[in-house]
């Protein structure tokens, strides 16, 4: 039973809060002249606040509010994955049926929760239907390129997203009305995960892990951020059906499979040239900047959530 929904429901926003004050003594501190860090740090703490509050009025609507807000998750991440890779105007309609078609499609699907159709009509469907119709346009010109790249747009950006929301609908006894703290539970591990990666690597970091994709990403930034990630979730079981053990296990496994999808979200950026996938969010980045850490780790925790604690 989740107990204590009030202090869970102000938690991020007292968080927040802490790391302003925090973020306004050091920019005082500091004196005139601008730091380059802190005014980065503000701006990141200023974009949580405007997300932490569309979550929360995402989430005080429900099933209709949080299938929205992550389809609109969805919508943003796909436009900056179109955007930044490669296409011909032979493409354009399969591109237009991505954004009309399969991305309400695949919401519908979570809304209605056909489980079935909904694990397969991307990864099965989409992935075969897509490349026949731009074959049919006769447009060989990179073409493996193309479909590559619509595919993977369709899987990172809808696909995997559209797990968080159908978390919603889990099954779990003695869990009923209360699958909302599975979104929590998911995105304040893996988000925190990330800040906790940044913060031990800022203060031991030594060893690169991957220096040619994610040059700030070191062993000691992970090893810390997953350990200390890992000791979150457990301190989280409270909100979720698992025993503190469970839940520091699955958030030690949701947080590694989160920084591998930042890091091959990296290692396309660098294909591509650029630093960030957007700026829609100030000092974030784009949506995908953002959700990088999700992708790999919602259908992972979905179907773990799903094979061993539903009916």
């Amino acid at each position: 039973m989740v107990r204590f929904t009030l202090p869970m429901i102000l938690a991020p926003y007292v968080v927040l809060a802490i790391a302003s004050t925090v973020a306004g003594i050091l920019s005082w501190r500091s004196g005139a002249t601008p730091n380059p860090t802190l005014i980065n740090l503000t701006q990141r703490i200023n974009a949580w606040w405007v997300m932490v509050i569309l979550m929360s009025i995402a989430f005080a609507f429900g099933k209709s509010g949080v299938i929205l807000l992550f389809a609109f998750v969805s919508f943003a991440a796909l436009r900056e994955f179109v955007t930044l890779t490669y296409s011909r105007r032979s493409d354009h309609w399969v591109l237009l049926g991505i954004f009309g078609i399969i991305l309400p499609f695949q919401y519908w699907l979570v809304w209605t929760e056909w489980y079935g159709l909904f694990t397969i009509f991307i990864p099965v469907y989409c992935f075969l239907i897509m490349p026949a119709l731009t074959a049919l346009r006769g447009d060989t010109e990179r073409f493996l390129e193309r479909i590559a790249h619509q595919q993977w747009a369709i899987m990172i950006a809808v696909y995997c997203i559209s797990h968080v929301p159908f978390l919603l609908f889990l099954d779990i006894p003695g869990f009923q009305g209360q699958q909302i703290f599975l979104i929590i539970f998911l995105i304040v591990t893996v988000q925190g995960s990330d800040v906790l990666q940044y913060v031990f690597g800022k203060l031991f970091g030594k060893h690169r892990v991957s220096p040619n994709v994610s040059p700030s990403k070191t062993w000691e930034g992970l090893s810390g951020g997953l350990a200390s990630a890992s000791l979150l979730g457990a301190a989280l079981s409270f909100m979720t059906p698992f025993s503190p053990l469970q839940a520091g296990a699955i958030a030690f496994m949701i947080c590694t499979l989160g920084f591998l999808g930042g890091l091959v979200a990296s290692a396309i950026k660098r294909d591509q040239g650029v630093k960030d996938w957007g700026q829609l969010i100030e000092g974030h980045g784009g949506m995908l900047d953002r959700a990088d850490s999700l992708v790999f780790a919602a259908p992972i925790f979905f179907h773990i959530v799903r094979f061993y604690w539903t009916v």
